[in-house]
């Protein structure tokens, strides 16, 4: 029996996720001045008001006042009446020093792990679990409904930052589409659509949600459609239900019109609810942190072994305990789509498909760092439209410190989106 499925997703103007580029800028600058600096810090905003709270251990200065303006300046939050502009609104820091606790179950003494003292041994900055999808559904090996729903929101920034067909256009928005399936998992259409977007106040209620549907509906689906492979594109048809702006108004948004934290959107930022979750958020956190490393990793197996033929699916979870380096258990499932046989001929587990890949990717935190280029300043561009799913790349980046001095950086963004392991796991697999 065919059945639905939904995922949501949100702008880089939501105040959650003002919140996230907010503490993923302040990772990028500590460590683009030191890459070895540890980092747990949360952003808070609220009607003209911006709190940062957390535990840094490093050996640079930042001005965090500065850094926290410009990302508020680029979302676009720059006029008084938004009631949460990039200029005046006030900022508190309440960023400490990492407590010792914590730290010395990350870097110990040799005296202290009675083993000889490497890197490698780097410990597991929290305890935890961490999963990762993906799936053939699309290119990008990320569940369609999530995909769609940040490409809707995508296109809307773009069009708001164009600042041409459409001006009345503010920072905060919300997407949301429901897939229909099939028995088989296949997508058979879109069902439902659902975007409410931040406004201008010009003109009456009725006016305002009249020309906003007619917008979303004839203007900024059909770009996002256009960008879409041919296949995906039959998806969208006559009898899809769209709800535009269903409270009929929406003005007043952003911070002011929702306190935002970090860390509160990590369904938008993995698989829209496919899948699974371990629970630990990833801004505001350096890589030690398993919670967003081994997510980076897992995710990166999960890719690579769908992308290999090994399955048309799979989740991959790791967990860790607090201060050890190796992993507690790598658990697979494939639902029942894996296709590798082993050397007597039968097909394996998913079990066995585990111990497998245990063998090909090293888990330990330090091995993930490395793997994954992770001590780079590479998080500001991961805290809006997803984590996952995205094109890795290589940019040119610039800091300033509060000295004024400049440091120039060329960094890989989305190192875990890379398939360059396909090839090593098609020869041990034996595909």
């Amino acid at each position: 029996m065919a059945y639905l499925f939904t995922s949501e997703s949100v702008s880089e103007g939501h105040p959650d996720k003002v919140a996230d580029q907010i503490s993923d800028a302040l990772i990028d600058n500590f460590l683009a001045f030191d890459p070895s600096s540890k980092v747990a810090c949360e952003t808070l905003v609220t009607t003209g008001q911006v709190v940062l709270a957390g535990e840094v251990k490093t050996k640079t200065y930042l001005d965090v006042q500065t850094i926290a303006r410009n990302v508020i300046s680029k979302i676009g939050y720059t006029k008084s009446e938004y009631m949460f502009e990039a200029n005046s609104c006030g900022i508190l820091s309440a960023i400490h020093d990492q407590s010792d606790d914590i730290n010395r179950g990350v870097d110990r003494t040799a005296d202290e792990r009675n083993f000889e003292e490497k890197a490698e041994s780097q410990g597991a900055g929290d305890q935890g679990m961490m999963f990762g999808y993906a799936t053939r559904e699309t290119d990008n090996y990320m569940p369609l409904a999530l995909d769609l729903a940040h490409k809707i929101l995508q296109e809307l920034s773009a069009i708001r930052r164009e600042n041409k067909r459409i001006k009345y256009l503010r920072p905060d928005a919300k997407s949301q589409v429901t897939i229909e399936y099939a028995d088989n998992n296949k997508p058979i259409r879109i069902d439902t659509i659902v975007v409410s977007t931040q406004h201008d106040d010009f003109g009456t209620d009725e006016d305002m949600l009249a020309t906003i549907r007619r917008d979303v509906i004839n203007y900024v689906i059909p770009r996002v459609k256009a960008k879409l492979k041919p296949s995906l594109r039959k998806l969208f048809n006559d009898e899809i239900t769209y709800y535009i702006n269903p409270t009929g108004k929406f003005v007043i948004g952003g911070p002011h019109g929702d306190t935002g934290l970090t860390g509160r959107k990590i369904i938008v930022d993995t698989y829209g609810g496919k899948g699974a979750h371990g629970g630990g958020a990833f801004s505001g956190k350096d890589p030690s942190k398993v919670d967003r490393s081994a997510a980076y990793a897992t995710r990166h197996i999960a890719k690579n072994l769908v992308a290999a033929g090994v399955c048309d699916e799979v989740l991959v979870q790791v967990s860790y305990a607090i201060g050890v380096a190796k992993p507690c258990g790598i658990f697979v499932n494939t639902y029942g789509t894996a296709k590798v046989k082993g050397e007597n001929g039968k097909k394996l587990s998913d079990g066995e498909i585990a111990r497998v890949v245990e063998k090909i990717f090293d888990m330990r935190p330090y091995a993930i760092e490395q793997r994954l280029k992770l001590r780079n300043p590479i998080y500001s561009e991961t805290a809006a439209y997803g984590h996952m799913g995205r094109e890795s790349e290589w940019v040119r980046k610039v800091f300033k410190g509060p000295d004024g001095t400049e440091k120039t950086v060329d960094v890989e963004l989305f190192t875990w989106e890379k398939l360059d392991y396909v090839d090593t796991v098609k020869e041990t697999f034996g595909i």
